[in-house]
């Protein structure tokens, strides 16, 4: 019972960590692609978007699986206390990343102008070589990562994180300043180097998150080899088998992955198209997917951040459960995951929509245009937060090819509707937002149906998801109150929007506690948990 207990705490601990700093890392993405924007427009976001979208395709293909496949590989193993094949899958997964890393590192800097030709963006030639070294990096530090969650301590990826950020924000926009002025007279504006310069902050911010796990690795690593040296296990993994189980349980990840990223290319190669075969020039088309993907993307996928960083806690927890035959603890996880993940999601669909102009006017005071974006496009936060959720706990569980077939299906949808919508001169890049929205909820229903399914779990609606919406629409009424009152009161947009969203939480908060949508375990997954359920105990709020 104890062990039990323990068991529990560990996990709400190690998604707080992880969830944390997820918000954390958001949050400085936003200070720095703040005064970038404003440095590079609309225009120079379209290029470095273009770069970015095709060094993180190469990155998922090289890496970006590997950590989850690593955590649950490492965490059945030391659920069974099998040390010595547990660091053997980090040493195994050390080579894999590694070599893939510096292959595809290779290829994007070989062929960088070619690929940005493909991509119908030749202006981000200079993003994408800047950006070719970084795959390598973080193919090494995704090992270290996948080894530590797979040891269930989030600490060293969470800092990892947040310094890679900072280092990243930082050199971003430092570089993109001094880029701006590469090869021009002055009063004007290189954007594509300017954007190259925001990507070049990208591959420092790597290197700098690279070290603190190399660091982190290396002060524990006296415990990890007594452990090994102590440990007594029946049967001796080989590397090579090693390597090709990470490889099976990895693919399906990566796939899964890839075909969101996939969707991402096509979108910039679509948008820009077919925008410039409806009367749009190239530059205008780049001003339009610079709006879709520095500020719709970047916005609405802040919330989902931490949906994410849920579901990555919850998989080595849910796997050594699953490995344990603790099914109840595994529905437990699996509910929990949900309804935090909806409680945050719902209220901040709702919110980015009802505020969505003035969100945009108040952060992008020299590049204003995109509001309607967020306004038309906010919904798909609910989805992609679902979608994610489900996915983790999937992969958890051992279904790991199951989110590959969502992922398929919601591409499919996104590429049908691309082409239905973009051409539509009144919809525009609008049409790529409803596309993105119509992909996601089809990938989120396909992966929550299975779920239920292959667990056999009947999920709380009201819980999960009806008491969030019923707080979130009490809060969108309260923000758009507050903001047009303070508005007319004193005309300032700045004010106004940040009163709004502060009245808005509280109202949240308030009604989710009335009608008991937040509940105490929930707030005691939330970093000083104890505190919170502590004072409102106090107000006899709980």
């Amino acid at each position: 019972m104890a062990e039990r207990t323990k068991r529990k705490g560990s996990f709400v601990k190690q998604a707080a960590i992880l969830a944390t700093a997820g918000i954390l890392v958001r949050f400085l993405g936003f200070v720095y692609r703040v005064p970038l924007t404003n440095m590079i427009g609309d225009q120079g976001n379209g290029i470095y978007s273009a770069g970015y979208y095709i060094y993180t395709f190469l990155l998922i293909l090289s890496s970006a699986g590997l950590p989850a496949a690593i955590s649950k590989m490492v965490s059945e193993r030391i659920a069974i206390k099998e040390y010595r094949n547990a660091h053997r899958v980090f040493q195994s997964a050390l080579i894999v990343s590694g070599s893939l890393g510096l292959l595809f590192a290779i290829l994007l800097g070989v062929f960088a102008r070619q690929i940005a030709t493909f991509a119908n963006a030749p202006e981000s030639y200079y993003c994408i070589v800047t950006l070719s070294p970084t795959i390598f990096i973080v193919a090494i530090m995704s090992a270290f990562r996948g080894y530590f969650q797979g040891m269930n301590t989030m600490i060293p990826t969470a800092i990892s994180q947040i310094v890679e950020q900072i280092v990243n924000a930082f050199f971003s926009v430092y570089l993109a300043y001094i880029f701006l002025s590469f090869g021009v007279s002055a009063g004007e504006k290189n954007i594509p180097m300017g954007a190259a310069g925001g990507t070049a902050g990208t591959g420092i911010g790597a290197a700098a998150g690279l070290l603190v796990v190399i660091f982190s690795y290396f002060l524990i690593r006296p415990t990890i080899k007594k452990k090994v040296k102590r440990c007594h296990q029946t049967t001796e993994e080989s590397r090579l088998d090693t390597a090709k189980q990470l490889f099976a349980t990895a693919w399906p990840i990566i796939a899964g992955t890839a075909v969101f990223s996939i969707t991402n290319l096509i979108d910039m190669n679509m948008v820009t198209r077919i925008l410039e075969n409806t009367g749009f020039s190239h530059n205008e088309a780049l001003d339009l997917y610079g709006q879709l993907s520095g500020k719709y993307v970047t916005l609405t996928t802040l919330p989902v951040s931490i949906s994410t960083a849920l579901a990555t806690a919850a998989l080595p927890s849910i796997a050594a459960s699953v490995k344990l035959r603790d099914l109840k603890q595994v529905r437990r996880k699996m509910n929990l995951t949900f309804r935090i993940s909806m409680i945050i999601s719902v209220p901040a669909a709702v919110g980015i929509g009802v505020l969505g102009e003035p969100i945009i006017h108040l952060l992008f005071p020299k590049a204003m245009a995109g509001g309607a974006l967020l306004t038309v496009g906010a919904i798909s936060i609910l989805f992609l937060a679902l979608c994610q959720t489900a996915t983790g706990i999937l992969q958890g569980i051992g279904h790991i090819k199951v989110p590959v077939i969502g992922a398929i299906l919601g591409a499919i949808v996104k590429v049908i509707l691309n082409y239905l919508l973009i051409g539509i001169p009144e919809l525009n890049v609008l049409g790529a937002v409803l596309s993105t929205t119509g992909c996601y909820l089809v990938a989120a229903v396909f992966d929550v149906i299975m779920l239920s399914r292959i667990s056999g779990i009947k999920f709380d609606m009201m819980g999960t998801l009806l008491k969030p919406v019923a707080g979130a629409t009490a809060m969108g009424v309260t923000a758009l109150a507050v903001y047009h009152v303070i508005i007319m009161a004193y005309p300032s947009n700045a004010l106004a929007t940040i009163v709004a969203i502060l009245f808005a939480m509280g109202i949240y908060g308030m009604v989710m506690l009335l009608i008991g949508g937040i509940t105490e375990e929930d707030l005691m997954s939330l970093p000083m948990g104890k505190k919170i359920v502590g004072s409102l105990r106090r107000l006899r709020l709980v």
